[in-house]
């Protein structure tokens, strides 16, 4: 993603703290964030950029259309960079890691609910909790 262009087209301007809260996410091994993670990025890599600041930006964010918010057990959010790529998630009970996954005969059988009852899905979120198959 480059980073100016997808504010700009998000209709924000450009400045340092939303440039580096991108640079954050776009260098992190986890996808799934929250603004405490952007956080302590920033503090380890030299930034200061306040937590006031970084939920700020990612409410900006996720009102343009950049970031996704997820809230998963545990009662905080986090965000991840929308490429509009559709995914659902698993989360591991365990050890709260967090797995991307897209089915497409999931993705079907819920389209196919939807219309039997009347409706098209304009967006949907499924999360599965889950814990490791015992050996």
């Amino acid at each position: 993603m480059e980073k100016r262009s997808s504010l700009k087209k998000s209709g924000l301007k450009v400045t340092l703290p939303r440039l580096k809260i991108l640079e954050i996410f776009e260098q992190n091994s986890d996808k799934h964030l929250s603004a405490e993670d952007i956080y302590k990025e920033s503090l380890r890599v030299g930034e200061d950029i306040g937590l006031a600041t970084i939920y700020r930006v990612l409410t900006q964010f996720e009102s343009s259309g950049l970031v996704k918010r997820h809230h998963f057990e545990g009662g905080h959010s986090l965000f991840e960079i929308d490429d509009g790529d559709h995914h659902d998630h698993m989360v591991c009970v365990k050890t709260g890691k967090i797995i991307e996954f897209h089915d497409e005969i999931i993705e079907q059988r819920q389209s196919d609910v939807a219309k039997d009852l009347g409706y098209d899905i304009v967006d949907h979120s499924m999360v599965l909790y889950v814990q490791p198959i015992k050996k």
